[in-house]
């Protein structure tokens, strides 16, 4: 699910204009990893970032690759457990500058378009949005769907406006 995250982040980026080339080849380049190094999400329980996502025997062993080495959980999800799914996209100079740990330094970063990722990083420096949702039987429930969600709510919201009433006016 992670790398189906950053497929679809990297081809919303290349849209953008921010990266260019094959989403495919950056994807197995591990380029995502400057954008979403954070990891998709991970188990809640007791606390808030609940243990267990690794166990022996169960899950298959952590994989070595840039950004995929950090992942929390590698689990098959069952019924009642409760995780997050919070992919994001986030500017930070030291990848983007390729100042990257050496067991990272073979990502290729032809692929960005670093003119255009800084015009963007002068407004922004990241965006996540992170849901909770509860495993059911049938597939999921969203525990966080009271927050806001398009474009016009989560600047209405950061305006410090009722973004609601944006969300009712959508409606």
């Amino acid at each position: 699910m992670h790398l189906l995250s950053e497929r679809t982040m990297l081809t919303g980026l290349k849209e953008l204009g921010l990266v260019s080339g094959d989403v495919e080849e950056m994807v197995n380049g591990r380029v995502g990893f400057i954008f979403q190094a954070c990891g998709l999400g991970h188990l809640i329980g007791l606390d808030v970032h609940d243990v267990g996502g690794y166990v022996e025997g169960v899950t298959p062993p952590r994989d070595t690759r840039p950004g995929l080495n950090n992942l929390r959980t590698a689990r098959v999800l069952a019924e009642n457990m409760v995780i997050t799914i919070e992919p994001g996209v986030y500017f930070r100079d030291f990848l983007l500058n390729g100042e990257l740990p050496k067991e990272q330094l073979d990502i290729d970063l032809k692929y960005l378009n670093i003119d255009k990722i800084r015009e963007y990083q002068s407004e922004i420096q990241g965006c996540r949005i992170e849901d909770c949702v509860a495993i059911t039987k049938d597939g999921c429930e969203l525990l966080s769907s009271n927050v806001p969600r398009t474009t016009a709510e989560v600047e209405s919201c950061m305006r410090g406006e009722d973004w609601t009433a944006v969300a009712a006016s959508t409606k």
